[in-house]
């Protein structure tokens, strides 16, 4: 997706590339990526275009040139050894001088608008950190930053927001570390820190064997909402969303629905695992087993809705007569004429202004019972009574207790 820019030097000696990738928009605020020990690789480039897709100009700089120019490492052992080189004759400072250089040249760029911040990974996690103390950031991010601790004493140069994930289990940042970062910098109004249980150095990187997918999606989420409330871009995702829902059961228009998606979605029902992954699946799954196959009469009757930094949480009463067969929810059962109503909750992910997934909760037992193909006698189940008292919170509570 991105291209390559040269950058000079703050200090006369030369020049280095940086990787750039631009919004779909062609305009945002602007991020400096802070390289792991293995250069600007496969890695370094996805996440830049990742950010790009999430609304942001990224710029992520050549930090090892002056040793070797144009690195690009895999995870292999020789691969391993010679990052371990690198990083041990690199000079940090030399490297916040090119971040700041990275800066200035991203301002100046007829993408840029808005505000700057850093983002770092490893030995990026530490110049995020230094970056917020002596560069003119709004906001840095650092992921298990190495050697944060020998620098504490530039702490109380911090000027904009700090956040910074650490791993349980990280030998690069063992515990007495980890604690005087801690000690040092909990508690400031701008300073947000994380610590994810039982992972290991590059928990967030998808080549690693230490990659931990669930913690990586909770420090993405917090990553993106510190860089939304520091520097923008700003979008309305319930109008997003509520654009997407007209789409599916209003106008019933799949290629409507298709364009508020990022270019490969995926949703997923989760009690009975309908969906699909990618644009082609998708498509077909609206096409053929969702948005033209939902009863005439069907219903969203919204009940609550948080709005996050890069998605939603909607709680609503999904509500349709069984007049026909509904495979996403019911899939193979022939249609029993029965009224439906469910609780149902959406948790919808953005990546800028498109949403980029959705997961669809709802319990099934209730509308296995609703529609008549499960007994509810001696089950702990509820039927339609389930969303009566979602609406109705006086009506009658533990009524399937014996005791």
């Amino acid at each position: 997706m991105g291209s390559y820019v040269t950058i000079a030097a703050n200090d006369g000696s030369g020049e280095f590339r940086a990787y750039l990738a631009v919004p779909k928009s062609g305009k945002g605020p602007g991020i400096v990526l802070a390289q792991e020990i293995f250069g600007i690789n496969e890695f370094v480039r996805a996440t830049a275009d990742y950010y790009a897709e999430e609304g942001y100009v990224v710029l992520a700089p050549d930090l090892f040139w002056r040793q070797q120019p144009n690195v690009d490492l895999g995870y292999t052992p020789e691969d391993w050894q010679a990052a371990f080189g690198l990083f041990q004759g690199f000079d940090p400072d030399k490297g916040i001088a090119d971040i700041d250089a990275t800066l200035a040249v991203l301002r100046a760029r007829p993408e840029f608008e808005g505000k700057t911040g850093v983002l770092g990974f490893c030995l990026g996690g530490k110049l995020a950190y230094l970056a917020a103390c002596r560069c003119d950031v709004d906001v840095a991010v650092g992921y298990y930053g190495v050697g944060i601790q020998d620098q504490l004493e530039e702490a109380d140069n911090i000027r904009g927001r700090l956040v910074l994930h650490f791993a349980e289990q990280d030998k690069f940042c063992p515990p007495p570390a980890r604690e005087a970062i801690f000690a040092a910098l909990q508690g400031r109004p701008n300073v947000e820190l994380y610590l994810y249980p039982n992972v290991d150095h590059a928990f967030a990187r998808p080549p690693s064997e230490h990659y931990d997918k669930p913690s990586a999606l909770v420090a993405h989420e917090r990553s993106v909402a510190a860089f939304r409330k520091a520097i923008g871009p700003q979008f309305d995702l319930s109008a997003l969303w509520d654009k997407h829902c007209e789409y599916e059961f209003g106008t019933r228009n799949v290629d409507d629905t298709m364009s508020t998606m990022v270019p490969q979605p995926y949703v997923n029902h989760i009690p009975t695992m309908t969906g699909g992954v990618g644009y082609d699946k998708l498509h077909d799954f609206y096409t053929n087993h969702f948005v033209n196959s939902n009863p005439p009469d069907t219903r969203l009757v919204p009940i609550s809705r948080t709005v996050g930094a890069t998605q939603i949480v909607d709680e609503m009463l999904f509500c349709f007569t069984h007049t026909c067969e509904v495979d996403w929810m019911l899939p193979g059962v022939a249609p029993t004429g029965r009224y439906v109503e469910i609780p149902l909750v959406a948790i919808v992910k953005f990546r800028g202004d498109k949403l980029y997934h959705e997961h669809i909760y709802w319990d099934q037992a209730s509308v296995l019972v609703q529609i008549g193909a499960l007994d509810a006698a001696g089950l702990p189940v509820a039927g339609i009574d389930s969303a009566r008292k979602l609406l109705d919170e006086t009506l009658p509570s533990n009524t399937l207790m014996r005791k």
